[in-house]
């Protein structure tokens, strides 16, 4: 089995313009990753963390501790996205935490009480604002999984 990594901005023809969407998403984790930084944000989402099972360990580090840890890491996928464009196995490792992170946030759609409304009688699905702000994140998670499969080629031929 062998592996091979590319980078988008090295390549030619239709793969070439992945580039933009490793840019966009260096632009996304960074002002999220700003934002995380704030009283607001840190408070914001915290009930997000409360309630997920994949990230409510968080909470030991206190409301903002919490959100500076995310908002490390988010620093921390963008410098890798960064660093992926010259790199094509940090660019498949940037985009694999990026695929991490929007899983797991995509997540609080359904984790988080109160943001969506399930009914076999009236609405199937409704959500709140909350919820309008969440499922963004199945946009996001698709960039990224798209940014991994393109840096991540030939898995799998030998």
């Amino acid at each position: 089995m062998t592996t091979q990594f590319n980078v988008a901005e090295a390549g030619s023809g239709s793969y070439r313009p992945l580039a933009i969407l490793r840019w966009v998403m260096v632009i996304v984790f960074v002002s999220f990753g700003m934002q995380k930084f704030t009283p607001q944000s840190a408070q914001g989402i915290a009930q997000f963390i409360a309630n997920s099972p994949f990230i409510s360990w968080l909470q030991m580090f206190g409301l903002r501790g919490e959100a500076y840890v995310l908002g490390v890491t988010e620093f921390a996928i963008a410098a890798l996205l960064i660093a992926g464009a010259f790199n094509p196995l940090l660019s498949a490792l940037g985009a694999f935490m990026g695929v991490v992170t929007f899983a797991v946030t995509f997540s609080f759609f359904f984790t988080t009480p109160g943001v969506v409304t399930w009914s076999l009688s009236t609405d199937p699905m409704a959500w709140n604002l909350t919820g309008e702000f969440l499922f963004k994140d199945i946009v996001l998670l698709a960039v990224c999984v798209v940014l991994l499969l393109a840096s991540v080629r030939g898995v799998g031929r030998g």
